[in-house]
C-alpha cells in the first residue's frame, strides 16, 4: 500500500518557521498544499489504486480531493489513521460539520467529537498502526490502497519520517519497525 502525508496545512507552514504552536484547529491546506495535492494526483496514476483510505482531517480531505478524482475512486474515511493528537491542528472538525462540507463521503460511522480528548503518547499511536497493520494485512487486495494519512502515523507504521506531499510505500505483511525515534512535543 502506499502511504501519502497530507500537502502543507496552514499549521505546518506556521511551525516550520517558528517551532511553535500557531494554534490553528483542523488546519487547511495552503496554496503549496493544494499544489502537492494536485501533483500527487498525477504521479499516483500511475498505480493500480482501488481503495483511498483517508484521516478526517480536513488537510488529509483536502489532499485526498483530486487524487480521488484523477483516480476515480472512492474515499474511505477512517479516524485510525488520524495524526497523532498532540497540537492544536489535531483538534478535529465534528462529525456533523464534516458530513455537511464533505457530502461525497460517509461519516456516519465516525462519534460527533472523534479525535482524543488529550495529547496521544506515541504507544498509543503504534497501537493504533498496529491494529491498522494487521486489518490491512488480513484483505487480499491491500496493495490496491493508497492511504492518505499524516507525519505521526507513518512514522508508527514504517519509522521514516516523510514531507508534505510525499509517500512511502508500506507492507502491512511485514513486521512494524522495532525502534521508533519520536521527537519530544
Amino acid at each position: 500500500m502506499i502511504l501519502l502525508r497530507h500537502g502543507q496545512s496552514e499549521f505546518n507552514l506556521h511551525f516550520t518557521e517558528t517551532r511553535r504552536d500557531p494554534g490553528i484547529h483542523d488546519a487547511k491546506l495552503t496554496p503549496l498544499g493544494h499544489e502537492q495535492a494536485e501533483a500527487a494526483a498525477l504521479a499516483l496514476k500511475a498505480f493500480p489504486i482501488k481503495r483511498i483510505i483517508c484521516s478526517p482531517y480536513t488537510r488529509a480531505l483536502q489532499t485526498a480531493a483530486p487524487i480521488a478524482r484523477a483516480l476515480g475512486a472512492k474515499v474511505i474515511v477512517n479516524p485510525i489513521v488520524r495524526e497523532r493528537f498532540a497540537f492544536a491542528c489535531d483538534v478535529g472538525t465534528p462529525r456533523t460539520e464534516l458530513a455537511a462540507a464533505w457530502p461525497e463521503h460517509d461519516f456516519s460511522h465516525l462519534d460527533e467529537i472523534w479525535w482524543p480528548p488529550m495529547e496521544e503518547s506515541a504507544e498509543s499511536v503504534r497501537a493504533r498502526a498496529e491494529v491498522f497493520r494487521a486489518e490491512m494485512a488480513a484483505l487480499p487486495d491491500w496493495s490496491d490502497t493508497l492511504v492518505i494519512t499524516h507525519w505521526g502515523f507513518i512514522l508508527a507504521l514504517t519509522g521514516e519520517r516523510i514531507l508534505n506531499g510525499h509517500w512511502v510505500f508500506c507492507d502491512p505483511t511485514l513486521p512494524a519497525p522495532s525502534e521508533i525515534s519520536w521527537p519530544s512535543l
